[in-house]
């Protein structure tokens, strides 16, 4: 899943759970520029080629033991914000209740998917990175 500086969902792709979270990505950021930011497990120097030849820049934290590679400023600042991000998912778990597994059919588990994300976009408050303007443009850069 792909998500705003505002919370909002950008796009999102469901898969089997033997999928690799890095498959999905280069289809999901087609439309996406600027900065993507990432988890451990995104870290791939063919997703960062990949991701880098369609104009975005994949930011993750580094393993301990990986080569030091130089991260902006900026980078290292937005990737304290990174559980900001998780509290979506945690809301589409918790709140929307997506995770429920024990549906009778396929449909079912998909009416209930799709009603979950169409009530975390349609939540009053939700969770922001809290950017200043400044900021969003430095994120919007071209590299």
């Amino acid at each position: 899943m792909s998500e705003s500086d505002r919370g909002e969902i950008l796009a999102c792709r469901l898969t089997p759970g033997n999928v690799d979270d890095r498959e999905p990505l280069p289809d999901l950021a087609k439309v996406l520029f600027g900065k993507l930011f990432g988890d451990k497990g995104y870290i791939s120097q063919l997703l960062f080629d990949q991701l880098l030849a369609q104009g975005l820049e994949l930011i993750t934290p580094k393993h301990k033991n990986m080569k030091k590679r130089p991260l902006p400023l900026e980078g290292k600042l937005l990737l304290r914000k990174r559980p900001d991000i998780e509290t979506i998912n945690d809301q589409l778990k918790n709140i929307s209740q997506i995770e429920h597994t024990r549906h009778r059919s396929v449909a079912d588990f998909l009416v209930n998917l799709v009603c979950g994300l169409i009530a975390c976009c349609h939540q009053r408050k939700k969770p922001s990175l809290h950017l200043s303007d400044q900021q969003l443009q430095l994120l919007s850069q071209p590299l």
